[in-house]
This record gives structure tokens, C-alpha cells and sequence, in this order.
């Protein structure tokens, strides 16, 4: 049980985190390098969870 609730709860904040950065993209104004950024650190971020949740276990 509580290897879904952390997949359920991954899967949730990768979402919100594709659809925060997918939202910058949005915009007539911004290119595609101005959000170039955003989407290097988003893919940490969502790296760094997934391997704090599922592969650092000692």
C-alpha cells in the first residue's frame, strides 16, 4: 500500500510540475529558450523526487 500511495502521489506532482512549466509556453511573448530553464530544472526536480522516493532505501 505504500508503494502506490508514493507512485499515486509522484504522479501527481509530476503532473503539476509538466503542467506549471507547460504553462510558460503558453504565451505568444515567450519562446521557447526563454522557458528552456524552466524545463532543465523541472526535469531535476522530478529526477530528484522519483529517486528519493523509489531507490534511496538503506
Amino acid at each position: 500500500m505504500q508503494k502506490f500511495t508514493t507512485f499515486l502521489g509522484s504522479l501527481v506532482a509530476i503532473a503539476f510540475l509538466v503542467g506549471l512549466a507547460t504553462t510558460l509556453t503558453r504565451s505568444s511573448m515567450i519562446g521557447f529558450f526563454d522557458v528552456l530553464p524552466v524545463y532543465i530544472l523541472m526535469g531535476i526536480a522530478i529526477f530528484m523526487m522519483v529517486y528519493e522516493a523509489f531507490f534511496d532505501k538503506k
